[in-house]
């Protein structure tokens, strides 16, 4: 891929081999940001894991950068009131699931009771590919809506591994301060550690890497404990 030469320039400031404690690759990343919009910073994990080991969980980081999210949620007309009061943006049940078929998408999370499942899994090719159905692993299906929306307006963000083993997540934006990038990277990092699989042999977080939206990459000090 050619790169721009903001980029390349970016490139000449440091070792892009070399491998620095958190606080001072956050400080590199800033000074290399060149991007006209306040950039947000990506945290990413290698993982070592097998085809049949997954990861996958939710984090609530200490320091928050997002917009409030706009939560939809799937119940019977019994738990209406309840979700409304927790401050859900969209409530329903069947008039909801024919929305969301007909290809509207204007939410950022999805919720459902549990007695909802069975109708909102119809909609699995259109929430599943966009990482938005809901799921008892994260939360998002219960009965107790008004817990799981205050977590979410927490800031409660999900996170799972990919294909090749690596979890991407957004720790922060440029304009923060580095301590508090670095103490939501080691939130993250934390949250990794405790959902390793119990079969999972070696060292487990094989490289760690965080880099602006435009910028290049920094390699990160792993300290296994």
């Amino acid at each position: 891929m050619k790169r721009g030469k903001k980029y390349r320039d970016a490139v000449k400031k440091y070792d892009v081999a070399a491998v620095y404690e958190a606080k001072a690759a956050f400080d590199l990343v800033k000074t290399m940001a060149f991007a006209a919009f306040d950039e947000t910073i990506d945290l990413s994990v290698k993982l070592r894991l097998k085809k049949s080991q997954s990861v996958r969980d939710t984090v609530v980081l200490p320091y928050q950068f997002k917009a409030e999210k706009r939560v939809l949620v799937f119940c019977k007309p019994e738990k209406e009131t309840e979700a409304k009061e927790a401050g859900a943006s969209y409530v329903g049940a069947d008039d909801l699931i024919e929305k969301v078929k007909g290809g509207w998408l204007d939410f950022d999370v999805a919720v459902a009771t549990p007695d909802m499942m069975k109708d909102v899994g119809k909609l699995g090719m259109v929430l599943g590919r966009r990482g938005l159905m809901p799921n008892p692993k994260t939360g998002t299906v219960t009965f107790d809506l008004k817990g799981a929306l205050a977590e979410l307006k927490k800031g409660r963000t999900e996170f799972r591994a990919d294909k090749t083993g690596v979890v991407h997540l957004a720790v922060g934006k440029v304009s923060m301060d580095s301590d508090k990038l670095t103490e939501n990277a080691k939130t993250v990092v934390a949250e990794i550690k405790r959902k390793k699989p119990a079969d999972a042999k070696g060292d487990f977080i094989l490289s760690l890497s965080v880099a602006a939206t435009m910028g290049p990459g920094v390699w990160v000090s792993i300290k296994e404990e």
